[in-house]
């Protein structure tokens, strides 16, 4: 407040001037709280990274329980059997943590190439037939 308010006109002058300067610092506010998340966008981001790593997505468990048999398997076992207990530990947990953050971000890619693996015809040796030429080779299997 700057000076004694006389009138009602000064009074209603006055409010006009703080309700403008509210939106001011409202307007000014608001635009530094966006400077400091921009600028805390990096912190973020590796608080995110440092997450996947202690931290197990629970999704998919028939992935995440493959995953989690072959880092036992590979990593524990054969890679670090000569580690000290400490390494033997920790790696393998922070692996099976972020393999499972890397299963829930690509299970669709995982289960399409799971199922064209199963959807495809084994041949086996032999020419790979149709439905209908199928019946023409066991034919031709009869007559010799």
């Amino acid at each position: 407040m700057t000076n004694q308010i006389h009138s009602y006109k000064e009074l209603l002058e006055e409010r006009e001037r703080l309700t403008a300067l509210l939106h001011a610092q409202r307007a000014e506010l608001r635009e530094d709280f966006n400077k400091l998340k921009e600028e805390f966008e990096p912190v973020k981001a590796a608080v995110a990274v440092i997450g996947k790593f202690t931290t197990k997505d629970k999704g998919n468990w028939l992935l995440t329980t493959a995953a989690d048999t072959a880092i036992d398997l590979v990593v524990r076992k054969f890679i670090l059997s000569r580690a000290g207990w400490l390494a033997r530990i920790i790696l393998p947990f922070f692996m099976k943590n972020l393999s499972s953050h890397l299963i829930a971000d690509n299970k669709d890619k995982i289960f399409s190439k799971i199922f064209s693996w199963f959807s495809k015809e084994k041949s086996n040796g032999k020419a790979d037939f149709k439905n209908e030429d199928v019946t023409e080779h066991l034919a031709e299997e009869e007559e010799d």
